[in-house]
């Protein structure tokens, strides 16, 4: 356990965190809060818990820094680049303190867990430090700085096996999805990632709570939800496993589409596949992750599949959930990478045809077991980067050829927000595909039948239309 010596995280039965020992004082009534996320949808998820905490505690949520009493800044470790942005953003945020010198800054999530107390010595002005599983104990930390009761400078970064947050209502404030998280931390170990050493061992949330929150988001207003996991396929619960929930989730009255990210290919069951096939609420779309076509690196990075039983999972996949798209990740210039390996990874891209991909070059991450590599195996960044322009390039090439493919055809789309266009509003289809069309801020939320009528390659461009004029699936 790591805390500050004059904070000793205490547990309250139903796993609730209680108050820092000792410090124990008034809670100003109506502070203003404003949090500001990096990261991930669960770092999304996870501001909503915050917000949901905070609240029952009297705080007020606030959509600018420049209002707020407590600035929290909820940060992701998966590569350098995020961290930077954040130590930046931290500098600029210390403006704010010229104006409302008892403001309280805080850092949490992974980047916080990742760090520590070193946090505090590279970003001067951070007042607290609260990693993932420690956030039931902000509103009385902050209280308590707020109150001078402690000191400035604390840290809440204990990993806790048992925390999921029951109990805490999210407070969703924008989109049109309700995300809800069905599974904290990894026990998969690949040897590329942070996310087990800042959010710990795998915790499954209990169906009965993931299936009342599903119910609450339909209360208030969501017709659709997004399952999150770090592999959130790989759920289990007693005898229960994720195509079981999934299938549960999906028969929620009001839910209309459901989504899960992120699965791990070695989880993609014949039972996942037959409920994405049969119920009619789950969105024919699937991210699967490979991150590289070669099977000495996929070993390198305990991946514990090859790229043959990867392509299986393809076949299967396609076969069985027919119009389904599918996405992936790929990182480059992974330790030990050679230019036969990275080829490999270009075949594979070839051969699959993703919809989408997300790609990245290799980022050395501070703790993880990758970092034990020798020396001469890091893939100089020249190497690395156009390794990645090229990737980049087949790609791009691939995607374009697919949404030329889909022009012409009918797609019910769920509007998000208005696009950059002026006069146009921005939604994605069933299989996850943006959509450009006529409309205003009244359509946000709407399910909307558009023709599809050109695309730059990644995004589409449309028009509203009749239901009958394209066949393709309903739900009702």
């Amino acid at each position: 356990m790591t805390v500050s010596t004059s904070l000793v995280s205490l547990k309250t039965s139903g796993g609730r965190r209680a108050a820092p020992a000792g410090v124990r004082g008034p809670r100003p009534f109506g502070s203003r809060v404003y949090i500001e996320t990096y990261g991930c949808q669960m770092n999304i998820n996870d501001t909503e818990l915050m917000e949901g905490m905070l609240a029952e505690e009297g705080f007020v949520r606030v959509d600018g820094p420049e209002r707020a009493d407590v600035i929290l800044v909820n940060t992701c470790a998966i590569r350098e680049h995020a961290e930077r942005r954040v130590r930046g953003r931290i500098g600029e945020l210390q403006r704010h303190r010229k104006r409302r010198p008892e403001l309280v800054l805080g850092v949490t999530g992974c980047m916080a867990q990742r760090l520590g107390p070193r946090l505090m010595e590279e970003a001067v002005g951070v007042d607290l430090v609260a990693g993932p599983d420690a956030y039931r104990g902000l509103p009385e930390l902050i209280g308590s700085i707020q109150a001078n009761a402690i000191e400035r400078g604390q840290t809440l970064l204990e990993l806790d096996a048992e925390e999921n947050y029951e109990g805490v209502a999210s407070v969703r404030q924008q989109g049109v999805s309700a995300w809800i998280t069905v599974q904290r931390g990894c026990d998969h170990r690949c040897t590329f990632c942070i996310v087990p050493y800042v959010r710990g061992s795998e915790k499954n949330r209990a169906p009965e709570a993931i299936l009342a929150e599903t119910r609450r988001a339909v209360a208030d207003g969501f017709s659709e939800v997004v399952l999150l996991g770090q592999t959130v396929n790989s759920y289990r619960f007693d005898d229960g496993d994720f195509a079981t929930l999934l299938r549960a989730v999906s028969r929620v009255d009001g839910i209309r589409r459901v989504r899960f990210t992120s699965p791990h290919p070695n989880d993609v069951t014949p039972e996942l596949l037959g409920v994405m096939a049969e119920e009619p609420a789950v969105c024919r779309q699937l991210h699967l992750p490979v991150q590289s076509g070669s099977n000495r690196v996929l070993k390198r990075m305990v991946r514990r599949y090859t790229s043959e039983v990867f392509l299986e999972k393809v076949e299967a996949t396609r076969r069985e959930v027919p119009g389904i798209a599918l996405s992936t990740d790929v990182i480059v210039g992974f330790p030990g990478e050679t230019e036969a390996d990275f080829e490999a990874t270009l075949e594979l891209m070839r051969g699959v045809r993703f919809d989408d991909a997300y790609t990245y070059r290799y980022s050395l991450r501070e703790g993880t077991p990758a970092t034990r590599f020798p020396a001469a195996d890091f893939v100089p960044d020249e190497v690395g980067g156009e390794r990645l322009e090229r990737l980049i390039g087949v790609h791009r090439a691939i995607q374009r050829e697919i949404n030329e493919s889909e022009v012409g055809t009918v797609r019910e789309v769920l509007v998000e927000r208005p696009a950059r266009s002026p006069g146009d509003v921005l939604g994605r289809t069933e299989q996850n595909k943006v959509v450009a069309f006529p409309g205003d801020r009244g359509r946000i939320g709407v399910y909307t039948t558009v023709r599809l009528t050109g695309t730059t390659g990644a995004t589409f461009m449309g028009v509203p239309c009749h239901a009958d004029e394209g066949g393709f699936r309903f739900v009702t």
